[in-house]
Parts: C-alpha cells; sequence; structure tokens
C-alpha cells in the first residue's frame, strides 16, 4: 500500500514522476510501489529513443500506443516509472536514460545501488 511518506532513494518524500503521462504502478503519477508490483515500477526515469528500442527489444514495447490500456505511448523526454532491474539492463547494455532521484522510490535500493543511480541524475 502507497504511503503519502514515502522515500526517495535520497531520503526525501517522494516527488511525482509525471501527471502529463499518468505513470506509476498505481497511475497516480507517482513511482509508488506494494506488494503486487512485481516488476518494480520504482524509477522514475527521462525515456530517451535508444532506450525505448532497447526495451522494445526486451519485449515491453513502451512507445506504441495502447489506447485500450489508456496508454498513450512514449516519446523521448517523457518521465515515466520504469522497473528497477530494466533500468539496470539497460545500464548493463548502456543504454540508461536519465534518473530523476527525487521521484524514484526507496526501494529502488534494493536492486540498484546509489552509486549507480547517481551518474544518470536528471539536472
Amino acid at each position: 500500500m502507497k504511503s503519502e511518506l514515502t522515500k526517495n532513494v535520497l531520503g526525501g518524500l517522494l516527488q511525482p514522476c509525471s501527471f502529463d503521462t499518468q505513470t506509476g504502478f498505481f497511475r497516480d503519477g507517482y513511482c509508488h510501489t506494494c506488494m503486487e508490483d512485481i516488476g518494480m515500477h520504482t524509477v522514475c526515469a527521462l525515456v530517451t529513443e535508444e532506450f525505448l528500442a532497447f526495451s522494445k527489444q526486451q519485449g515491453n514495447d513502451l512507445s506504441t500506443p495502447r489506447p485500450e490500456w489508456g496508454f498513450p505511448g512514449l516519446k523521448e523526454g517523457d518521465q515515466w516509472c520504469l522497473c528497477a532491474l530494466r533500468w539496470a539492463e539497460a545500464r548493463e547494455a548502456g543504454v540508461a536514460p536519465a534518473v530523476v532521484l527525487e521521484s524514484t522510490h526507496e526501494n529502488t535500493l534494493n536492486v540498484v545501488p546509489l552509486a549507480h543511480l547517481k551518474p544518470y541524475a536528471a539536472h
């Protein structure tokens, strides 16, 4: 269950990731998580064309609109709550997008060390 006192990876209060494209497991604009969120959609990222192509190649097409799910499709520059493991895979492949640390849920640190996230911090 999400909490209004959820922390980000820096120890502060979790900030919104995106309301333009309703993101997050709960589609509330935040990268909140819960036990049902098996993918752990906790990394607030600024997606790039390179990352979107990588994700599609991995079997998760985030660029194609899916109106039946209320999903407009992502384009470069959109902010989106990514699965922590997918972001880590993208980092290993050299295509990880920038991360909004203030909007990235603290549970991400169970999968990705802060030392890996900081070099990708969006400014």
